[in-house]
């Protein structure tokens, strides 16, 4: 952050401060446990927790001042307090503020999936030229994208803010921060239907992202995507895909199994040959348009694909990591949703040289589409030729297990909870054998397995 005043911190969330006005500030956190000396607290409330109970203590260790709902019985001579109505809209308003401090190229990322790979991707390809700020892991919510924009510094030229939401209005409510001057929606899918009634409603929800795009900005879109064809937003789009209406267009695909993807992206101006190192063939869709929005923001086409071919996976997120005795484990355990589990079982089939295992859980918040979303899964499991499916929680046993049995799985074994599974997975585990890990994150916990199984003595 760079050094900002109190007095400019209140005059950006209209707030009044107690103290000095003249107090630099160079950093921000929620976190009095770790609160660096000199930073500005922000006490956040939740239905059970009071970050106000915390003020004390974040500046008994240094931090300068802070936001506050209601002043403490103890107001400090040698700290600051600005005293706001909502300190969470405080945070958003000074990270809005704050960014029109900025004339850099911001873009903000949507999706019901592939957004943190997106993000990751197009993060890499931009760096090639720019010093670019990304949203660091999957902190794209309310608390996260602010505290990520108001990271940025002078050094910065480009950043890349992922944007997640689970209810109407929180993509608008970012956006008022972020103030893009591209947006980028990846696919529209069955996740969060649990808060939302259909699919229709999760992209009037995801479509909040062009009401604060800056003038002259764009829009790029999954061109594949029939939902997303609907949206005509009022600043130039692009549509990325296979299709051939799309005006960036993926073609010569090769899946080339674990080790990637290869294809050529073919936009208005140019023709660029990318050799992607992530297994699926969705990631063509990603790096198209990401590769499109590059091109928009002054990339060269030895940028672009230097870039894309430099890609690594965020953690947990497909990631094709070999344990001993050239067992390969294919860690996709942050989250899942029925059309991200299938494509990862296609992945899982490619496997050679010993036997495949899948190991899957449960997957959350898809409201009317759980059965079907459950059942699809396990049948793709059967018909990919998956030697063994573990599965866990009790969606999995009442819809997976059944429809894998169904499909021909050889063996299919059921489990209530992630620890349950560890006896049998190792005994199992043989070397040349292949592993996905793939369920709900808040649900099973996956990586805690990956991170069990680099430690195992096999």
């Amino acid at each position: 952050m760079i050094p900002t005043t109190t007095a400019q911190i209140c005059q950006a969330v209209q707030g009044v401060l107690f103290g000095d006005a003249h107090t630099l500030i160079t950093d921000i956190s929620t976190d009095s446990r770790t609160i660096p000396a000199g930073a500005w607290f922000v006490p956040l409330t939740g239905e059970r927790f009071d970050g106000h109970d915390y003020i004390d203590m974040a500046l008994d260790r240094g931090a300068a001042g802070c936001f506050c709902a209601k002043l403490p019985r103890r107001v400090r001579d040698d700290r600051a307090y600005i005293l706001v109505e909502d300190t969470k809209l405080a945070l958003r308003d000074l990270a809005a503020w704050y960014r029109d401090q900025f004339d850099l190229p911001i873009v903000q990322i949507t999706g019901s999936m592939g957004k943190t790979t997106c993000k990751e991707l197009l993060a890499g390809v931009l760096s090639q030229r720019y010093n670019t700020l990304k949203t660091p892991g999957n902190l794209n919510g309310d608390i996260g994208a602010p505290l990520t924009l108001l990271s940025l510094t002078a050094a910065h030229q480009a950043a890349v803010i992922e944007t997640g939401m689970d209810e109407f209005g929180q993509i608008r409510y970012l956006g008022r921060a972020i103030r893009p001057d591209a947006a980028v929606i990846t696919i529209i899918d069955d996740v969060h239907l649990s808060h939302f009634g259909s699919r229709e409603d999760i992209l009037r929800a995801k479509a909040e992202i062009f009401e604060n795009l800056r003038p002259g900005g764009f829009a790029v879109l999954n061109g594949d995507d029939a939902l997303l064809n609907t949206l005509h937003p009022d600043c130039d789009t692009v549509r990325c895909g296979l299709d051939d209406a799309n005006s960036v267009r993926i073609t010569e695909l090769e899946d080339l199994g674990l080790d990637g993807v290869r294809c050529t992206v073919v936009t208005e101006r140019e023709r660029y040959p990318l050799t992607i190192p992530a297994p699926g063939v969705h990631m063509a869709a990603l790096a198209a348009m990401v590769t499109a929005a590059a091109e928009r923001l002054g990339l060269t086409r030895e940028e672009i694909v230097r870039g894309v071919a430099a890609y690594a996976p965020a953690d947990n997120r497909l990631r094709i990591e070999h344990l001993p005795g050239g067992r390969i484990m294919i860690n996709d355990s942050y989250n899942a949703n029925p059309r991200s589990v299938q494509a990862d079982i296609k992945i899982l089939a490619h496997h050679r040289g010993g036997k495949r295992i899948a190991m899957l859980g449960d997957m959350t918040e898809l409201g009317s589409a759980e059965a079907p979303g459950h059942r699809a899964v396990g049948l793709a499991v059967g018909e990919a030729g998956i030697e063994v499916l573990l599965a866990v929680g009790p969606r999995s046993k009442e819809h997976m297990v059944p429809a894998a049995r169904e499909a021909g799985c050889p063996e299919v074994r059921w489990y209530p909870d992630r620890e349950a599974v560890k006896e049998d997975l190792t005994d199992l585990y043989a070397p040349g054998d292949g592993l996905l890990l793939k369920a709900s994150h808040f649900f099973g916990r996956f990586d805690l397995m990956a991170d069990y199984l680099r430690e195992y003595a096999f």
